[in-house]
């Protein structure tokens, strides 16, 4: 098992809100590998437009964004996808120039719109891992964020019905959401890992990188 002291670690975790991303990476960060969240770089780009409508926090971020149906969503969905496509070339540019640093990014579920140059860059400088929640998750994914709203790109896969309450409308349009975005995890990632086998509370950080290797040679 690779330690800190050894080459680099570099892994990119993607998938939806709620499957573990932020999670483990903390769980690597507590064994000595550098760790970056997207969403604390993005939310630290757009501060100043947070602070000015009294927010802060990832949830503030969320607030700040909207419900899917407000007036101002559409323009500030861009805003947040612009900051996080500045934040992401930068991250990539330092390992680009640094090639011995390690780094585990938690990224954001929206990450597939990054645009493909930057997603080429990311699976050249890291090894992707996708978090992959069953059909079974959903609802439990639904509800948190239902419960603990994140920011969430919708790119249109919003489509409230008439007289359909917003809460309504997450829980029937989510499931399509989660389904387009796994073709595109799926054919970003080097390896994917079922969130389900992940739930195990003896899993540490090294069982966990374990797994990774090994799904990874299989790949190879």
């Amino acid at each position: 098992m690779e330690t800190p002291s050894q080459k680099p670690l570099r892994l990119a975790l993607v998938g939806m809100s709620g499957a573990g991303k932020t999670f483990w990476t903390k769980r690597l960060a507590g064994s000595g590998f550098p760790a970056v969240s997207c969403d604390d770089q993005i939310e630290q780009k757009l501060a100043p437009r947070l602070a000015a409508g009294g927010y802060a926090g990832i949830n503030g971020v969320a607030a700040w964004m909207g419900w899917p149906d407000s007036p101002t969503y559409a323009q500030r969905e861009s805003q947040y996808l612009a900051e996080e496509i500045a934040s992401m070339d930068e991250t990539l540019a330092n390992l680009e120039k640094n090639r011995d640093l390690s780094l585990v990014l938690d990224t954001t579920g929206s990450v597939i719109h990054i645009g493909n140059n930057l997603l080429m860059r990311l699976r050249r400088q890291m090894t992707v891992v996708y978090l992959a929640a069953s059909r079974e998750e959903q609802q439990l994914l639904i509800e948190r964020y239902l419960g603990d709203p994140k920011p969430v790109l919708w790119r249109g896969a919003f489509q409230p019905k008439r007289g359909e309450s917003p809460a309504d409308t997450v829980a029937r349009c989510y499931p399509s959401l989660i389904a387009a975005r796994r073709q595109s995890y799926e054919a970003l990632a080097h390896c994917t890992l079922e969130v389900a086998t992940l739930r195990d509370g003896s899993l540490d950080a090294a069982s966990f990188l374990e797994m990774i290797q090994t799904k990874t040679r299989r790949s190879r």
